[in-house]
């Protein structure tokens, strides 16, 4: 199908899944302070975000971005804006105390959390360049212009993805509750993750 190296880009796949990363903290943020429904609904998002950048890269779109200084710096910046936006939203969660665990057992606001991960990817640009330079040294130069082993080597990275984020949100799920039950952890989780996601903003915008 196109496709040379398979399980080398498996294995490779697998050491840039488990590497802690920008993903990483948005879903155990989200597992930790919410409950595992968030957790799953934001890693969904996530690796959908994934399978856009590969859509992406299969129609040569990432090229596109690559190359055009003003789209790139366009989608860099609102990224960059956008993580900054979750930080500040989270700065401001840290004194409410109320319903948030109860509304998303309930279903109430977990859904929000699957757009929050796919924006959150999707807006990176350097997500793109990522798959631009990674996927290509797995696909056969005459097949480069064939989307199919760009969507097979995508969809292998996605699953992996999703497999990695929900071994990691049950696991941090589990301790969501007793963690919420003390105000003084909760007020610490929304305060060390915003200021990391605004510091990432920062960083995104500035390199």
């Amino acid at each position: 199908m196109g496709v040379e190296n398979y399980i080398t880009f498996v294995v490779a796949t697998l050491l840039f899944v488990v590497t802690p990363g920008m993903d990483t903290i948005f879903v155990l943020n989200k597992s930790i302070g919410k409950g595992k429904r968030s957790g799953m609904y934001a890693t969904f998002g996530v690796n959908s975000g994934i399978l856009m950048h590969t859509l992406f890269a299969a129609l040569g779109l990432s090229v596109l971005i690559a190359k055009s200084e003003f789209v790139f710096t366009f989608i860099k910046y609102a990224g960059a804006l956008y993580i900054m936006y979750l930080g500040l939203v989270s700065l401001k969660k840290r004194k409410e105390f109320s319903t948030e665990i109860t509304q998303d057992i309930k279903g109430g606001r977990s859904k929000s959390d699957f757009w929050s991960g796919f924006l959150n990817n999707v807006l990176n640009p350097k997500v793109a360049l990522f798959f631009l330079a990674f996927f290509p040294r797995f696909i056969a130069p005459d097949q480069m212009d064939n989307p199919v082993p760009f969507m097979l080597l995508g969809l292998t990275y996605a699953v992996m993805g999703v497999s990695w984020l929900l071994i990691l949100t049950v696991c941090a799920g589990t301790f969501s509750r007793k963690f919420i039950a003390n105000p003084r952890a909760r007020i610490a989780l929304h305060t060390g993750s915003g200021l990391v996601f605004i510091l990432m903003g920062i960083t995104i915008g500035c390199t």
